[in-house]
């Protein structure tokens, strides 16, 4: 029995036939029983088995070719400037290049490395609110760049948190990269900040860039935001036993980055799967930064975290995808009648030992992306990033 909405008889239908194995990105129920989606106007209509879906009449056809479809990756922890610019690295097409990685969603931890990047409040507020309205205008690659987040300065008020909320400010730039470095400072924001809706992230760790500073166990219990950045570290990670105090110690999102502590983020998983509470686990890159920009940051994640803790891959997809779309109170991440079609139709890569994808992955490798779809619209077929994928999906009709 297939899933289905009501849907206007003039929207676009795109049909998605011959799907061999679809990943959900729920952890209540990671894999769904079902070969076919069909896609209205950019949304979700139906997910089943052919057999019980409405396939007629579709203006888009896609055999996926027995590859896996899974929700489009959400790098829960980027950088970005200007457009598809980073000052970083002076890299362009960078969050382009990332779509090619299977990234559809991007949240930004702070718009840190912007030159010249305004300290005091009417700057800071102004420069969040800039940012938030130039990525919403602007999705290289179709990626949806989430921005605009101030990073906090000593001095504000809730009056401030009011205004930017107001503005469409939904975010806050990493707690610790600015004047703000006791907890209970912090913590008075992040009230503020929560009270106007707006989620929080704290930096976890050593110091990474120019102003930064270290930030402990202690206070980042004591700050409760809602998100224990780079909880790895970005780069040099807090000491295991701080770590282990941060997961068992609250119930906020435990964020994993590419650009960290390999084995911090490592010993995070699993006392995440210790505690039984794998829902709190996102994955990132923090980039860009010192170690460049990660195209394939959020699959390398998945492929290191699921081959050295033995966690299942299905698992870590969700880890890359729902779990962080839930904790930010996002529509995309999940494949679900009624969400975004933002999707990637991946395969085992080629000459992998892995019998199929998920042995693949758990065996380290990372697979190969046949293609990106956001909002129903394809971005791109063959990955130039990936591994070549055993199979691709064939664009029937368009």
């Amino acid at each position: 029995m297939s899933l289905s909405s009501p849907a206007p008889s003039s929207a676009r239908k795109t049909v998605i036939r011959n799907i061999g194995l679809l990943l959900s990105g729920m952890l209540e129920q990671p894999v769904l029983d079902a070969d076919t989606i069909i896609i209205v106007n950019g949304n979700i209509k139906e997910i089943g088995k052919e057999k019980d879906c409405d396939t007629d009449n579709g203006d888009s056809i896609i055999d996926a070719m027995g590859v896996t479809v899974t929700p489009g990756l959400i790098d829960s922890h980027v950088h970005p400037v200007c457009g598809d610019w980073t000052p970083r690295q002076n890299q362009m097409s960078w969050i382009e290049s990332s779509m090619h990685g299977g990234v559809t969603t991007m949240i930004s931890a702070g718009e840190v490395h912007l030159p010249g990047r305004a300290r005091d409040i009417v700057g800071l507020k102004a420069t969040a609110i800039a940012a938030q309205r130039a990525f919403s205008n602007f999705r290289p690659g179709g990626v949806k760049v989430h921005a605009g987040a101030p990073v906090i300065e000593q001095g504000m008020v809730e009056e401030d948190f009011r205004d930017m909320a107001t503005s469409g400010v939904r975010l806050l730039g990493e707690i610790g990269l600015g004047s703000v470095k006791s907890g209970y400072e912090a913590r008075q924001m992040v009230a503020w900040a929560r009270k106007y809706g707006i989620s929080s992230t704290i930096h976890t760790g050593g110091p990474s860039v120019p102003g930064s500073g270290y930030i402990d166990a202690d206070m980042v219990l004591e700050a409760d935001a809602n998100v224990i950045g780079h909880i790895n570290g970005g780069h040099t990670a807090l000491p295991l036993n701080q770590i282990r105090c941060l997961c068992e110690g609250c119930g906020r999102g435990i964020e994993i980055v590419h650009n960290g502590n390999e084995l911090a983020g490592l010993s995070a998983l699993r006392y995440a799967r210790e505690l039984g509470q794998l829902d709190r686990v996102i994955l990132g890159t923090d980039g860009p930064a010192g170690s460049g920009v990660q195209p394939l940051g959020i699959l390398r994640m998945i492929s290191m975290l699921s081959s050295f803790s033995d966690t299942p891959a299905e698992i870590m997809f969700c880890c890359a995808t729902g779990n962080t779309a839930r904790m930010r109170d996002l529509d995309v991440g999940r494949i679900e009648v009624g969400r975004p079609a933002d999707l990637v139709f991946m395969d085992k890569a080629q000459h992998s030992s892995g019998k199929d994808i998920l042995d693949s992955i758990q065996k380290g490798d990372i697979p190969g992306v046949g293609m990106v779809m956001i909002d129903g619209v394809v971005r791109c077929q063959r990955s130039r990033n990936t591994p070549p994928a055993e199979r691709i999906p064939t664009i029937i009709s368009a």
